[in-house]
């Protein structure tokens, strides 16, 4: 038991997945940190081989500041952009260090900000993962998973550069306020991850990748992951359409 214990508590730094969950093992982390500080990944030669041949075709958006813009495996970020709103969102984080992580675009940081405060007030606590990730450090992760693991399985938990929400300045990812089970399965069983599923779209935020949606969304349960995409969108999706790719395509009709 204090082996185990021990183990979870690496998620304060390590960002470890899996502390007691049976599937865990098989997904890694979205990013490794040390310190708050995002490791130097040796990924310079995968980078260079990276290439699209087994992406699915994409379309680039052809609105990305829209805070409903839907960026998934088929629709990809312009490959300049760049938030021209972020900001240092004022909540606590499992790391100290000001860096990019802590930013979001300007409507999704004051919203999770009231999103905190009122979790606090229930006996809910909160703490950020990592938010916005340049177009360049999610090459470097990418790269970096997929020389691990291999394009195809990387591509099961980890976004092709462009086609990650991260780069939106809209997504993030939050845990407990103990710190474990940071992007990792376990979380989805913890009181924080129940009351974020009842709760987050008050705030205009969606759980991005719900459970059961898989072969919509085109990623495994993520109950950490959050998107913002405004209040009326958020309640629309959490009534009726479960997915934002299901909400998109509705409004498209």
């Amino acid at each position: 038991m204090k082996y185990f214990l021990f183990i979870c508590s690496l998620a304060f730094t390590l960002m470890i997945a899996g502390c007691g969950t049976s599937n865990s093992s098989s997904k890694p982390a979205r990013e490794f940190t040390k310190n708050g500080q995002a490791q130097k990944l040796e990924s310079s030669s995968a980078s260079s081989s990276l290439t699209k041949s087994n992406v699915d075709e994409t379309v680039v958006i052809a609105n990305p500041e829209s805070v409903t813009a839907l960026v998934n495996k088929k629709h990809q970020l312009p490959e300049s952009y760049q938030p021209s709103d972020l900001v240092y969102a004022d909540v606590p984080f499992i790391f100290n260090e000001k860096i990019e992580k802590r930013m979001l675009r300007k409507p999704a940081a004051q919203a999770l900000e009231e999103l905190f405060r009122d979790a606090e007030k229930e006996g809910i606590s909160l703490l950020g993962v990592s938010g916005y990730r340049s177009h360049e450090r999610q090459k470097e992760l990418f790269a970096f998973y997929a020389k691990r693991d291999g394009e195809e399985q990387a591509r099961t938990y980890s976004a092709y550069p462009g086609t990650s929400e991260h780069e939106t300045g809209l997504a993030i990812d939050v845990t407990g306020g103990s710190g474990m089970c940071a992007a990792a399965d376990c979380f989805a069983d913890t009181p924080e991850a129940h009351w974020l599923s009842k709760n987050a779209y008050q705030y205009g935020f969606i759980i991005r990748y719900p459970e059961g949606e898989e072969q919509v969304t085109g990623y495994k349960y993520e109950p950490w992951h959050l998107r913002y995409v405004g209040k009326k969108a958020a309640a629309s999706i959490f009534n009726q359409y479960a997915t934002l790719e299901t909400y998109a395509n509705k409004k498209k009709v």
